[in-house]
């Protein structure tokens, strides 16, 4: 199989360290469950990592993250499975020692330490972690964590230094080590690199497909965005208070909703019509305003010999969009429907996003 070249791509220094251990155990030549071990991974986040680090280097596939581990001196020529080479990556026994966080926010938030889930306190708690979470790379100040936990009724007193000194305790590693929120005289954030947060992962997939697209990959940006969608649990923030977590609820979500349009749309262009009819079925049924929408699903059973019930979709599209907003239908939807009435198959195909 060809790989991508690894001359010109961003160096190693690039990864972080849990990244390249990655590499360095893709390159050794280890298996999933291999690695997972090595790395004490569950098995089934293996290949959500290894994504990750293909998309920050540029590479094309396993055999390519290969080539470059030994291009780069991160594995030696001798070193393959089940033996130890002599590079800068740390070794698993070291990581061991040390914690390893992973919170979620795309669901109900949840924080894990090796693997293991922790208890984060009550909800305004939790409320006030999920804040520090979303605020990446910058300092929140105590009256901004208010504004955001408690809007315009805020506590009696300044309870978000004992919020933080409980939080600190929780997300500390065993041997008592410095905690994961840092403070100074301008308030609190999360230490870099200290966490692995679901959204920076998502986001991280998101690029990867979009350059998969560009480079005419669709089947991979298919599934790296597929991958991406995967990271969702549910309603993001479930269940927390406050004015930040309920527009950051709505951002995740409308985030959400465009990554399955955009995953529909490579499949509908890949020809996979009869793949994403039911899937289009609920989007359309939870977006029932939106025409994008309408009009993949009217292509998608058009294609699979159903014009009865594209034409249908269009009509209903049509009385809801008269009936809540008072409108006629946009140019896209009018144009998919006349083009079904018509039977020009070459005018249903669909158009191409920008580079």
């Amino acid at each position: 199989m060809p790989t991508t070249a690894t001359t010109g791509q961003p160096p190693v220094t690039t990864l972080t360290p849990q990244e390249r251990e990655m590499l360095h155990a893709v390159g050794r030549g280890l298996r999933d469950a291999e690695i997972a071990a090595a790395l004490a991974l569950p098995e089934d986040a293996v290949a959500g990592r290894l994504a990750r680090v293909l998309g920050k280097l540029g590479l094309r596939d396993r055999a390519a993250a290969i080539v470059h581990a030994f291009d780069c001196g991160l594995v030696a020529p001798s070193h393959g499975p089940g033996t130890q080479a002599a590079g800068p990556v740390p070794q698993p026994a070291r990581r061991t020692r040390e914690p390893h966080w992973r919170i979620s926010v795309l669901g109900p938030l949840q924080a894990w330490r090796d693997g293991r889930p922790v208890d984060l306190g009550h909800l305004r708690q939790q409320a006030v972690l999920a804040t520090l979470v979303l605020s990446p790379d910058r300092t929140v100040s105590r009256q901004k964590l208010l504004d955001a936990v408690w809007g315009l009724e805020p506590p009696m007193t300044n309870v978000v230094p004992v919020y933080i000194y409980r939080l600190r305790g929780i997300l500390r590693s065993r041997d008592g080590a410095d905690a994961v929120i840092r403070s100074d005289r301008c308030g609190y954030r999360l230490a870099p690199g200290a966490v692995e947060v679901d959204v920076a992962c998502m986001e991280e997939l998101v690029t990867a497909a979009g350059r998969a697209e560009r480079a005419g990959e669709l089947a991979e940006a298919v599934r790296l965005c597929a991958q991406a969608l995967d990271l969702f649990r549910g309603e993001p923030l479930s269940g927390l208070p406050g004015p930040f977590t309920e527009l950051e609820r709505l951002r995740l979500t409308e985030r959400r909703i465009a990554l399955v349009q955009r995953k529909l749309d490579w499949q509908l262009r890949l020809g996979r019509h009869a793949e994403v009819v039911a899937e289009l079925w609920a989007l359309a049924a939870a977006q029932p305003l939106n025409e994008a929408i309408a009009a993949m699903l009217m292509r998608a059973l058009y294609h699979g010999s159903r014009q009865a019930d594209a034409l249908a979709v269009f009509d209903r599209t049509r009385r809801r969009l008269a009936d809540d907003l008072g409108v006629p239908p946009g140019q896209m939807l009018r144009q998919t429907h006349q083009m079904i009435l018509r039977g020009h198959d070459a005018g249903l195909g669909l158009a191409r996003t920008r580079p």
